[in-house]
């Protein structure tokens, strides 16, 4: 018998590099990473602050072209921005003065999308990311988390297959920060979106992510993937949180951080 051809990767990356001129001198803040991403995967990518991580969201967002290398959404190459690769920064930037029904619906209705599909769909995120009752709300009254949650949707109504995340949740407070974890958990389940997210918690990323990439300092290269899968088990936060083989996990993560 033929063994059944596992399909395509959403996302590849080939041998990318990045190198920059400063003041100082040339800068090498990549090197020599090689990545892939199936569909429906949650990637989580730590390491050392420096080590080019946000830098490497960026080259797979298309808003930085990197120096050497490729990279490919569905077999074709990524030549700037675009509507297949959806942004959410640490800072949620709404607009101010829009509500926030009009924030999540901003990307659909510059698409020139009909009103009523738009308002649809636009009602249908907040009611999944709990904002449903503030759709009327400015963008501003909303609390941070609330904020975060608004630019998760925002960047969901356009339906990307790639979410791309970066350290979205790093300058709420603890409590808020395990909600979000939580909603942004609901959220992947229910829209099985890719989503590649870059943190500086390992036990974020651990708790998060399908598998977890530690970058070594610069420049950066992908150091070991280790598998993370408590993602999907759908149990209590405190209970997977608190387990033996979380923690291990966790350790063999940090370790490989302390020791790169």
């Amino acid at each position: 018998m033929t063994a059944p051809l596992s399909p395509a990767p959403l996302l590849t990356l080939r041998h990318v590099e990045l190198a920059y001129e400063t003041r100082t001198g040339p800068v090498q803040a990549l090197s020599d990473i090689s990545l892939s991403v199936s569909a429906g995967e949650f990637v989580c990518l730590v390491g050392p602050s420096g080590c080019g991580k946000s830098s490497l969201l960026r080259i797979i967002g298309g808003f930085l072209a990197p120096s050497a290398g490729e990279v490919q959404v569905d077999g074709h190459p990524v030549q700037g921005p675009g509507a297949d690769r959806g942004m959410v920064f640490q800072q949620p930037a709404l607009y101010p003065w829009l509500t926030v029904g009009e924030n999540v619906a901003f990307g659909p209705r510059m698409q020139g999308v009909p009103r009523q599909t738009r308002e649809a769909r636009m009602k249908a995120l907040l009611e999944l990311v709990g904002l449903r009752e503030f759709e009327a709300r400015a963008s501003w009254e909303l609390s941070g988390g609330m904020q975060q949650r608004a630019a998760i949707a925002r960047v969901l109504i356009n339906e990307p297959r790639i979410m791309l995340m970066d350290e979205p949740f790093g300058a709420l407070d603890v409590l808020t920060r395990d909600r979000m974890q939580e909603e942004l958990l609901r959220t992947w389940r229910a829209t099985q979106t890719t989503i590649i997210l870059v943190t500086h918690s390992v036990e974020e990323a651990v708790y998060l992510g399908t598998r977890t990439l530690v970058m070594s300092p610069r420049p950066g290269r992908l150091l070991v993937e280790v598998p993370t899968a408590f993602s999907r088990d759908g149990g209590e936060s405190r209970a997977i949180r608190s387990s033996a083989s979380f923690i291990e996990t966790r350790e063999q993560i940090l370790s490989h951080i302390r020791y790169s």
